[in-house]
């Protein structure tokens, strides 16, 4: 994990974004637990109710889930769940912009299907 001290991002979204990155990429697996709190925030010198308040985000989102008195664990199905979540993110930031676009400039559904095309071939 590596945090940014001087982004406007606060510390408490970047904890949760980089376990949920770990959780993605399978560095933290499904029904594993993650790292303590309090191993985070000494290994990082983050406050503890930071990375607490990072996680808690990821409880809301049913992520992780806590086992009282042992730690937060990955839940069954978060891989799958961040994978959904970030294919809705990418068609409303990416996919809505270039079809408005296509729109304004003209080109067709059709076109634009030869232009995605053409761009997963020449990659």
């Amino acid at each position: 994990m590596h945090f940014n001290f001087n982004s406007s991002e606060p510390i408490y979204l970047q904890v949760a974004q980089q376990i949920e990155d770990a959780i993605f990429t399978g560095g933290f697996k499904e029904g594993e637990q993650i790292p303590s709190t309090t191993e985070i925030s000494k290994e990082f010198h983050i406050n503890p109710a930071t990375v607490l308040k990072g996680m808690n985000q990821l409880v809301a989102r049913n992520l992780l889930e806590k086992h009282r008195g042992v730690g937060m664990f990955v839940v069954p199905g978060a891989c799958k769940q961040i994978t959904l979540d970030r294919q809705q993110n990418f068609y409303q930031k990416y996919v809505v912009g270039v079809v408005k676009e296509a729109i304004r400039l003209n080109i067709t559904e059709t076109e634009l299907k030869k232009l995605i095309e053409q761009g997963y071939q020449s990659l």
